[in-house]
């Protein structure tokens, strides 16, 4: 049977938000547009479209909250310079058939949130969601479902279109039993996946991104 993976959008944090979206802007040709903020998390994001229901999220410290009660996500606080922490990917069935596909194949994504932040024309985003998985397991997306809310890419600007999500994992066949378990059953028409996966020392992600002059590569 054939699969596919729906990937929502690709993460990249950053120490500093308002640099990383002018560094975006310039390698893209076209600039991210404010998100908005996560309230009591200390964060804010900026997103640009890849083409489809797809697109990148950066984000970094919210100079307009005061420091948040608990670590920032995606170990913001620590990082020196922007990297791509996660992926996520937007099931067609509903999440809790995903984590429970995903428990038995051998993965717990862990439990699914409820978040929101509302944009900066007022509007109120709603959607649930599991976290990030940390460590070696950090290759395997996170999992979004946006209930009624309008999919961030509805009004963003098209800074390319993402051509690759290349995984590497010590034990590649593992985290390729489990992307098999939380993928969708694929139904005509459906993109062929822009996932990769191989084997290597150490679990990394990157991302290449093809704009109006070559290729981009975040990792």
């Amino acid at each position: 049977m054939r699969t596919s993976l729906r990937i929502d959008h690709i993460v990249l944090a950053t120490p500093d938000l308002a640099t990383t979206v002018a560094d975006i802007a310039e390698r893209l040709g076209v600039a991210p547009v404010p998100g908005g903020a996560h309230v009591g998390r200390g964060t804010y994001n900026a997103l640009l479209g890849l083409g489809g229901h797809t697109y990148l999220e950066i984000i970094g410290p919210d100079p307009a909250q005061p420091e948040p009660a608990h670590p920032r996500p995606f170990g913001i606080d620590e990082l020196e310079r922007s990297r791509l922490v996660a992926w996520c990917v937007a099931p067609r069935r509903p999440l809790e058939s995903v984590v429970s596909d995903a428990i038995e194949s051998g993965f717990d994504p862990g439990p699914i949130e409820s978040m929101s932040r509302r944009r900066p024309d007022g509007v109120l985003l709603e959607w649930c969601l599991t976290f990030p998985p940390s460590g070696p397991d950090s290759v395997l997306p996170f999992l979004i479902d946006w209930r009624d809310s309008p999919h961030p890419t509805t009004d963003l600007p098209i800074g390319g279109q993402l051509v690759g999500l290349d995984l590497v994992h010590p034990s590649p066949r593992r985290i390729d039993s489990i992307l098999t378990a939380i993928a969708d059953p694929a139904t005509l028409g459906d993109d062929e996946s822009v996932v990769t996966l191989n084997e290597g020392s150490e679990a990394l992600v990157s991302a290449r991104i093809r704009g109006a002059s070559g290729t981009v590569v975040l990792d």
